[in-house]
């Protein structure tokens, strides 16, 4: 599964024309601008840009198709070089590459580039999904394989499709939309045995707090949807984690059970509620 980390396994797919650089919309700022100020135009470019689509997925589904077994990491692309989110970025990267896995990342700088970089220090197969926006993005150095998308709702299909696990170090609003869109997909059952790894305790702490004071306490998630989600401070855990969901695929089924049956009892509840509703009236 690794490769020559001094040879790329596959030339770059084909980079799309840079939004910032041509001073135009991105696709998906085109995609999703309200219709109501020229609705003629939009009705005439919406049906054929659904084909521009469909060929990005093409694009990654033929650009990753072989793919062995894959983790995906992501945090800030703020995080410089030195570091210690950056160093221990590589160094979890460098620990599952050597085990065997392949590494994807967004393909753009800070924790993206230390994962890539720590896959290629180990020898295993780096993965750079990198993403069209409104200022440039310059892919990385260490990625083996490179997709460039137009639109973030296809490139996240292919983090979640070709991942096993991700591992999300301290980032931003990119970070937490990873994060949470995982958990959804597990919460409702899309995907299983999907551990998903906070790296760094202190950074996430209030953020868990904040889901057990409020969306807990309010009922808007269980006990259960909360252990979906588990911390750790070092590479070693992160790694030992990830490696465990690999070599057992029974072990987070008793968890992503637990969350999926509390969603699924709250769901009854209210469809029965909607019912006596009806039956009152």
């Amino acid at each position: 599964m690794g490769g020559d980390a001094s040879e790329p396994i596959q030339q770059p797919a084909r980079l799309v024309d840079r939004a910032a650089r041509l001073g135009r919309c991105t696709e998906d700022e085109l995609l999703l601008t309200c219709p109501s100020a020229a609705p003629e135009a939009a009705a005439q470019a919406d049906p054929w840009r659904v084909l521009r689509i469909v060929s990005e997925f093409v694009e990654g589904f033929d650009a990753l198709r072989g793919v062995g077994p894959a983790v995906a990491i992501f945090g800030s692309a703020r995080t410089r070089e030195g570091h210690p989110h950056y160093d221990a970025a590589v160094e979890v990267a460098r620990r599952l590459g050597a085990a065997g896995l392949t590494i994807i990342t967004g393909g753009g700088p800070g924790i993206m580039e230390a994962g890539n970089k720590g896959a290629k220090q180990a020898g295993a197969l780096s993965i750079g999904l990198n993403i069209e926006l409104p200022f440039e993005q310059h892919l990385n150095p260490y990625a083996d394989i490179a997709v460039e998308f137009r639109y973030f709702f296809v490139r996240k299909t292919m983090f979640t499709k070709y991942a096993q696990a991700f591992v999300i170090l301290p980032g931003g609003f990119g970070t937490m939309d990873e994060l949470f869109e995982s958990l959804t997909l597990i919460q409702t059952g899309k995907i299983r045995n999907f551990p998903v790894v906070l790296y760094d305790t202190s950074y996430w702490g209030g953020l868990l707090d904040w889901l057990r004071k409020q969306m807990l306490s309010a009922g808007m998630v269980s006990p259960d949807d909360l252990d979906l989600v588990m911390t750790c401070d070092t590479p070693e855990e992160a790694s030992d984690i990830v490696l465990r969901s690999m070599r057992d695929d029974t072990w987070r089924a008793d968890a992503e059970g637990r969350a999926r049956d509390g969603t699924r009892r709250c769901l009854e509840r209210a469809a029965l509620a909607r019912r006596n509703l009806r039956d009152v009236g």
